[in-house]
């Protein structure tokens, strides 16, 4: 099985997770972000992975370094889950729609992180939740992860709708690039021969 369990402790945070890449999508989230936590939920569900997250952040300041802090170690726990990447599909694709919102979402585990962003929120703000840090966590997990990342929002007037279909299709794009290729479970997915 493909797991790892960390800890990221700050003066902002403190943060343990276990992660398996091959679960069945049980999620067990203390994050006291419900708005950011459903999305984690739904990242976990449709990826079918096993995610335990513990997360205490400095929330009387506002979320920015919770979210930031929560990308950054679970983009490190998949890089570190993923181990040598031999025998991995490396790319993944997927699109999802939520009603009138849709989004497309593709990664690969080249290597070499960055995120390409293309989101306009229709509204800045669910609840009291900024939208504006999920762009964040996809920086912190990418750089970690090193992957390259693409997120494109098509189409949405729901920020909830849009938001979603981010994650759900994210969920199914790294289902893709993790899992295992048998027919070449002892090559690295590389001309260069290095990920």
């Amino acid at each position: 099985m493909r797991s790892i369990d960390l800890e990221r402790n700050t003066k902002e945070t403190q943060i343990k997770l276990s992660l398996n890449l091959d679960g069945s999508g049980s999620a067990d989230l203390s994050v006291e972000l419900p708005f950011f936590a459903h999305m984690l939920d739904q990242l976990v569900r449709h990826g079918d992975f096993d995610l335990q997250l513990n997360a205490i952040g400095d929330l009387e300041i506002d979320a920015h370094h919770t979210v930031e802090d929560i990308g950054i170690i679970l983009g490190e726990a998949f890089n570190s889950a993923l181990g040598d990447k031999k025998g991995i599909k490396r790319f993944g694709s997927a699109y999802a729609p939520l009603d009138e919102s849709l989004s497309r979402v593709v990664v690969d585990f080249s290597g070499r992180p960055g995120l390409f962003w293309d989101v306009e929120f229709k509204r800045e703000f669910i609840n009291d939740f900024d939208l504006q840090l999920l762009e964040e966590f996809f920086h912190g997990f990418t750089n970690k992860a090193l992957a390259t990342i693409h997120v494109d929002n098509l189409k949405g007037a729901n920020a909830h709708h849009q938001a979603e279909t981010i994650f759900k299709a994210f969920a199914l794009a790294l289902k893709q690039a993790c899992s295992m290729d048998d027919a070449k479970k002892d090559r690295l997915p590389s001309t260069k021969e290095l990920l």
